[in-house]
């Protein structure tokens, strides 16, 4: 099948064009649909269509500061139903003889009739008006109809068609006033009758189609222009009408060194070019779901110009009004079609751009925005953006207003600085008392004081338009306390209905333990504390490494006083030099909780956790059998995780975590971010923990096809490019450094890093998100820039970084190594580097201090912002998408096709059984792979970083076809697994 892109540059005429069904001009169209617009906006006629008057729950509020929206006609109600105040209808047979039963006519004509629904405005009483009444009250509501409506008839013909309806006579009247003057006279010149019938459906289609141009471009800011490009795009490229426009930019597209000025249009599917100069038509039409990257490239000829790459060519488009306007609108289409198109089961697209009919520019710049504040602030996927503000807070440790922008969503206040990161502060209306206005004052104008629940208050001043601010917050936070009442009298119902189970308790033997015990009584048995408090008890410490603990103990303790405690805490540039120091053991699971609002989970789902365990528990599928299988090789070296207790309450957290959402299940290196927040956190705060890390702030990452950690990964790439040029320059290839990075990201350094240190990147990772990742990995590539520039191959570039993190070291890295995880050194307690695996080099970096690594990846990578990571994701979540469309393409073409169908019938239970007989044969074979083992494992799955491997690569089981692993879908780098010193 030919693309559409192949309707390159046609001559004069080639090309389709649409016409109309009408014998008007397109002039006189278009003159007559304005006249009709103005007759209906002066009538007050509602209209019917995607942007009816009825308000919709899902739509985003305007992103301008709490401007008010222009109020639209609003339809007339009756008995319930919205009907519309009148309309033109698409033209609907009708049988005459069964319509006058039902219809009385009121006006008529040889072509027209105003007709009447019985028993509406007749006296009460008479049979047939009461009879008529009964049938349209039992009627739902999408059969009832509207009382009044016009047909179309031809004389000697039984046979009409409906054009217009409405819901009052005098409005229904102007529809047939508009016909009698306007139709009339010019239908008495047809000869043939059927052909009157044509004209008139044709014009009142052309109405029709007028309308919702008039409806789309009122929502512009320059309705008139845009029409006009509206009908322009409808007669050169003859889409289907379903297609619709989005915006339009003028400028000029390149062939070789030749620019053609024109105008590009942007709709739901497809960017479409033309070009009208010197006597010659250019036009062609991109669809979205070819698109293959985009690009912002500057030459000679070309400045700020626009790259759109697919599978056949490339088009630059430059000289555009606003470069960073159409480059992130085509980004955002692109992005939204791909992921409509090709990943629907991997990714969730938004409800507002699941219905294409809905797209406008707006919603466009109101998703950007709320993608945008949601990777800033870390919120839950599900918040919808409502009201956006200009306003100054008072902030207490500065003892002054600081300047930014309120955000407001359904269960949330955010303020951020005018400098992304100079100040944050989250206000869950969990957590609000009373939202309340203060008396204005030249000093403090339009004031705003939010009382919390910890007898805080914090005070906003300039709001524009506070009273509707201020009024709708408070409407949504009677919402929220009502159904929060709600779920607590529904929750002590049943807690006083039967006992809570399973118990809460804290049960830890660090001694040999009976299998009964692990089986009756670890399984179900939530633990009500750390997993370091107990296991850390027997560990010898340093004098150095308590003083070190009191000390930060002391500066967060001061901190606390002077920015707060809890979720509502100011967090500014202090926090960041506090955290790059570590997070002491004692206030670690609490400022998790805090920095990631995993504590307004908890506090608003009591007893979820452990009805979770209870449903989860017992059952089998193919996610609890991969637990199992990640179980043992979760820290395995960690005390706490070589007794029955630790293991057990993994199990329960991953397990009730599948059963919470199957459509992640479980994913390799979960099992190692669980593990790390088991250690520190409470066991039903890691879970939630957990639900944080996956579902808000690693969005994506565990998918089916780990679709997020590959788009960062792209990301990465670029942004050595970006911020490393030197090193792009003398590593022109940078996939091998780019997939090493994928580990980093789906593990936050867990499987590269030493424990103590990895757990302090974790830190950072709480703080600001991914961007902390992204910071860690750029200055760990420009710590190591001249050894990497100077590497010979891909697998001494890999050595180079893995000889480095392993050596980064922080200052609880002395402890004995029976207390470090396995990724923190090896079982000789860090012996000297071979000079083969890069001698001064290694010992250059032995001394390197995670804090200092962190501090320097601040100062020079800190300006990186959360906004245009965003940005960068969704430029290169396209080429991800694509890339996975090719793969799968691919392997549709070289694999079988029977193996293709025993595949798509094989359930997934046989296939956990089919797993589950290999992993008995191997281990009666004694087969079974040990983690970090020089040897491929003998599972057919990816099987994840290995526990001992400093370069966390992904290790495939000799049963998985090269081109697609079952679980990971990218091929993995080359790999050594380290035991001891050699490789």
């Amino acid at each position: 099948m030919r693309s559409m892109e192949d309707q390159d540059y046609t001559e004069p005429g080639s090309g389709p064009t649409k016409g109309y069904s009408c014998c008007d001009s397109p002039v006189k169209e278009q003159a007559r649909g304005e006249e009709v617009r103005k007759r209906q906006l002066s009538a007050g006629w509602g209209v019917q269509g995607s942007h009816g008057s009825t308000p919709n729950p899902g739509a985003v509020a305007p992103t301008r500061p709490l401007q008010s929206v222009p109020e639209r006609a609003h339809s007339t109600t009756r008995d319930g139903l919205f009907l519309l105040g009148e309309m033109w209808l698409k033209p609907e047979e009708v049988l005459l003889k069964n319509a006058l039963k039902l219809w009385v006519t009121v006006r008529s004509n040889d072509f027209f009739l105003l007709q009447r629904r019985r028993g509406h405005g007749e006296p009460t009483g008479r049979i047939t008006g009461l009879l008529v009444g009964a049938l349209d009250s039992v009627l739902d509501s999408n059969a009832r109809v509207s009382p009044f409506r016009i047909l179309l008839q031809v004389p000697g013909s039984q046979i009409s068609w409906v054009i217009a309806n409405g819901a009052a006579e005098e409005d229904v009247n102007k529809h047939w006033d508009w016909l009698v003057h306007h139709l009339l006279h010019s239908l008495s010149v047809f000869e043939n009758k059927e052909d009157v019938a044509s004209f008139v459906r044709g014009k009142v289609k052309g109405l029709i189609a007028e309308e919702v141009r008039g409806r789309q471009a009122a929502q512009e800011e320059e309705p008139d222009k845009f029409r006009e490009a509206l009908l322009k795009f409808e007669l050169h490229f003859g889409l289907p009408s379903s297609e619709k426009l989005v915006t339009y930019y003028s400028c000029c597209c390149w062939k070789g060194r030749v620019p053609r000025q024109g105008f590009l249009y942007l709709s739901i599917n497809h960017a479409a070019f033309y070009s009208f100069l010197l006597g010659k038509e250019v036009k062609f039409v991109i669809p979205w779901a070819e698109v293959t990257r985009l690009e912002r490239v500057s030459t000679g000829l070309m400045t700020e110009a626009v790259r759109i790459n697919t599978r056949q060519r490339q088009r630059e488009f430059s000289m555009f009004l606003n470069p960073d306007e159409a480059f992130g609108f085509i980004g955002q289409l692109a992005d939204i079609a791909l992921r409509r198109l090709l990943d629907s089961e991997g990714l969730e697209v938004d409800r507002v751009l699941q219905q294409p009919a809905r797209i406008t520019k707006r919603i466009l710049e109101e998703q950007a925005l709320r993608e945008y504040v949601l990777a800033l602030f870390r919120l839950p996927r599900g918040e919808r953006l409502h009201e956006v503000a200009s306003c100054s807070a008072w902030t207490p440790h500065a003892r002054c207003h600081a300047a930014g922008t309120l955000y407001t969503t359904d269960g949330y206040m955010c303020f951020s600085g005018r400098e992304e990161g100079s100040c944050i502060l989250l206000i869950p209306l969990s957590e609000v008392l009373s939202i309340e206005k203060a008396e204005s004052t030249t000093l403090l104008p339009n004031p705003v004081i939010v009382s919390v629940r910890t007898k805080k208050a914090f005070q906003l001043i300039e709001l524009q338009n506070r009273d509707e601010l201020v009024e709708n917050l408070n409407s949504r936070l009677r919402a929220l306390q009502w159904k929060q009442s709600m779920f607590r009298s529904r929750r002590d119902g049943k807690r006083s209905a039967s006992a809570p189970t399973p118990y809460y308790t804290f049960y830890y033997d660090t001694g040999p333990s009976d299998d009964e015990i692990e089986e009756q009584v670890l399984r179900n048995t939530v633990n009500s504390e750390a997993l370091m408090t107990a296991f850390h008890q027997n560990q010898p410490g340093t004098h150095s490494i308590k003083s070190s603990e009191q000390l930060k103990e002391r500066l967060w303790e001061d901190h606390f006083s002077e920015f707060g405690r809890g979720v509502h805490m100011f967090r500014t540039d202090k926090i960041q030099r506090l955290v790059a120091m570590g997070i002491p053991e004692s206030l670690r699971g609490e400022l998790w909780m805090t920095l990631s609002d995993a504590t307004s989970e908890l506090e608003s789902h009591q007893g979820y956790y452990t009805s979770m365990v209870q449903k989860s528990m017992g059952l089998s599928s193919l996610a609890t059998e991969e637990i199992e299988r990640d179980l043992h090789r979760s820290l395995p070296d960690h005390p706490a995780f070589q007794n029955p207790t630790g293991i057990a309450a993994l199990r329960r957290v991953l397990t009730a975590y599948a059963h919470r959402n199957p459509k992640i299940g479980y994913c390799q290196s979960m099992n190692i971010l669980a593990s790390v927040l088991l250690l520190y956190a409470k066991e039903e705060e890691a879970f939630w923990l957990l639900v944080a890390v996956c579902e808000r702030m690693l969005p994506d990452y565990f998918n089916r096809r780990v679709i997020g950690a590959q788009v960062d990964q792209s990301v990465f790439e670029e942004l050595i490019r970006d911020r490393l040029p030197e090193l792009a320059e003398c590593v022109p290839d940078l996939s091998a450094l780019s997939s090493a990075s994928l580990s980093w990201f789906l593990t936050l350094f867990l499987s590269v890093l030493p424990f103590h240190s990895a757990v302090c990147v974790v830190d950072c990772f709480f703080v600001h998100g991914i961007k902390a990742i992204f910071q860690l990995g750029l200055a760990a590539l420009d710590a190591n820039m001249a050894a990497l520039s100077a590497s010979t191959d891909d697998g001494q570039a890999l050595m180079i970084l893995s000889s480095f993190l392993d050596q980064v070291g922080s200052e609880e890295s002395s402890c004995p190594p029976a207390s470090c995880p396995p990724a923190s050194c090896p079982p000789a307690s860090c012996p000297p580097a071979s000079e083969d695996a890069g001698g001064s080099d290694v010992l250059a970096v032995r001394n390197t201090n995670i804090s200092d690594l962190i501090n320097e990846s601040y100062e020079r990578f800190g300006d990186l912002t959360v906004k245009q990571i965003e940005r960068l994701r969704c430029r290169h979540r396209i080429r991800v998408l694509q890339a996975h469309e090719d793969t799968t393409k691919d392997n549709a073409r070289t694999c079988p096709r029977s193996t293709t169908s025993s595949r798509r019938s094989t359930s997934s239970a046989s296939t956990g059984a089919t797993a589950a007989r290999r992993r008995r044969r191997r281990r009666r074979r004694g087969g079974t792979a040990t983690p970090g083992a020089p040897t491929w494992s003998g599972s057919t799955d990816w099987t994840g970083p290995s526990s001992r491997a400093s370069t966390g690569c992904w290790r495939r089981g000799p049963g998985t076809p090269t081109s697609t692993p079952t679980r990971w879908p990218t091929a993995p780098s080359p790999c050594w697994t380290r035991t001891g010193t050699a490789w």
